[in-house]
């Protein structure tokens, strides 16, 4: 796909909706997948890709193209989670940590989750990270960005991308055993 060509039809009245909507089917499964591991349950991933979409739709003309499509879409997904979890944060907790060990722990009961016992240790591994660290990780490991496009996104560095992504490889490989463990002697 010609990207340029597209952003033409997304920004021309003539073509916009047309456009969109194609839009709409290449990212929406992927942006939602982007916010359901910042947010963690369903129904809240669906509200915040929803307001992902309309902030997409009314911001296209001001698009600058300085990055990809696809990387201006995931900014917008990830502030918009960020954006969320704020909210929540000030509703119910004391901090953005405990927000996402609530919303992180009810992907166990959640039906849509279709989590195997490898993930679910992962999950547990990754509580242990700081913050924009295992957001790092997951756009990396999740959502397969590059490095460049991770930075882009949080507005950081490559390198320090890279420095917060292999620290949390190495803390998963310090740990997921012992993780496991723990599982066993409960059980």
């Amino acid at each position: 796909m010609n990207e340029a060509l597209f952003i033409k039809e997304l920004t021309s009245k003539k073509t916009r909706e047309k456009a969109f909507a194609k839009l709409l089917d290449l990212y929406q499964e992927r942006l939602y997948w982007h916010i359901r591991k910042i947010v963690g349950t369903h129904e809240n991933a669906d509200d915040v890709l929803q307001n992902t979409f309309i902030r997409v739709y009314r911001s296209l003309a001001n698009f600058k193209q300085d990055s990809s499509l696809h990387t201006w879409m995931y900014k917008i997904a990830y502030n918009e989670s960020i954006r969320f979890l704020d909210r929540e944060k000030k509703k119910h907790f004391s901090s953005l940590t405990e927000v996402n060990e609530h919303f992180l722990g009810s992907l166990q009961g959640d039906s849509y989750f279709d989590g195997e016992e490898a993930q679910m240790k992962l999950h547990e591994v990754l509580k242990g990270v700081k913050e924009h660290q295992r957001r790092v990780f997951m756009m990396k490991y999740y959502d397969n960005l590059k490095f460049r496009e991770v930075g882009e996104i949080l507005e950081i560095s490559e390198n320090t991308v890279k420095t917060h992504y292999y620290a949390v490889v190495k803390h998963i490989e310090k740990n997921i055993n012992a993780v496991a463990y723990i599982e066993k002697i409960k059980a």
